[in-house]
């Protein structure tokens, strides 16, 4: 219960009782941070339903869809993405990347970037039509956590510092990589029965990102970081979006 408190704590702005930031419990909170994205999923489901029910517009519902996961986490993971954005974007050596993505400053390519994925995220949730869609995409905020967990326990950190650093040693990886798989494996199963099938399709995009996330980051930077972690959950929540929009349109 305590590593489900800490997950909460950190991954999101939700109020929980304060837990004490201990190594016995933060092994498990990676366990648990895709129920993060499985609140974000019941808030748009809640949502979708309020507004089929006072006939909201179109612009007020995806408005207002957009901004719950900003909302629940706090921004924790646009953050990471626009840090991101900026040190690749720099075409800097590795070591200037990873000072830029520590420099609390923004650049300019994160601002771009960031106004990109929101032009992106609301174009293609705009296509998002029927209920069982909404379900579909916020199942994606549970695959992109679902992974992120992986990788954190998995691939190398760039520094030998950090938050990432600290999950990365201190994680108990095999209670993670079980929780996790069972929690991957729950979710495809009972959305590809009860809703759709499409949710294996989003995994397979996912995972197929996740491997070029950690191209991408190795080649750039040498490993991962908390902002490199900050960006594969944000950008999978959008390729999520895009794949159901997509197959609904074809």
């Amino acid at each position: 219960m305590k590593g489900l408190l800490t997950a909460f704590s950190i991954y999101s702005k939700i109020p929980v009782p304060r837990v004490k930031w201990d190594d016995k419990y933060m092994k498990y909170s990676l366990a648990f941070f895709p129920f993060v994205g499985a609140l974000i999923a019941g808030l748009l489901y809640g949502w979708e339903l309020l507004c089929r029910e006072l006939g909201c517009g179109g612009l007020l519902r995806i408005s207002v869809a957009t901004t719950v996961p900003l909302i629940v986490t706090g921004g924790f993971h646009v953050d990471g993405y626009m840090d991101t954005m900026d040190a690749f974007h720099s075409y800097k050596s590795r070591e200037e990347k990873l000072e830029i993505m520590s420099d609390p400053h923004i650049g300019a390519f994160s601002v771009i970037m960031l106004a990109l994925y929101y032009i992106l995220f609301i174009g293609f949730y705009s296509e998002i039509g029927s209920i069982n869609d909404v379900i579909l995409v916020g199942g994606g905020f549970v695959i992109s956590r679902a992974l992120s967990a992986f990788m954190v326990v998995f691939l190398k950190p760039a520094r030998g510092d950090g938050m990432l650093k600290y999950f990365n040693d201190t994680a108990g990886k095999a209670v993670v990589v079980v929780f996790v798989a069972v929690e991957m494996t729950v979710l495809n199963v009972l959305l590809a029965i009860f809703i759709s099938p499409v949710i294996l399709i989003e995994t397979a995009v996912a995972v197929l990102f996740a491997l070029y996330y950690k191209y991408r980051c190795y080649k750039e930077l040498g490993g991962v970081t908390g902002d490199t972690a900050g960006y594969f959950v944000t950008v999978t929540e959008l390729l999520m979006c895009m794949t159901v929009a997509i197959y609904g349109l074809i």
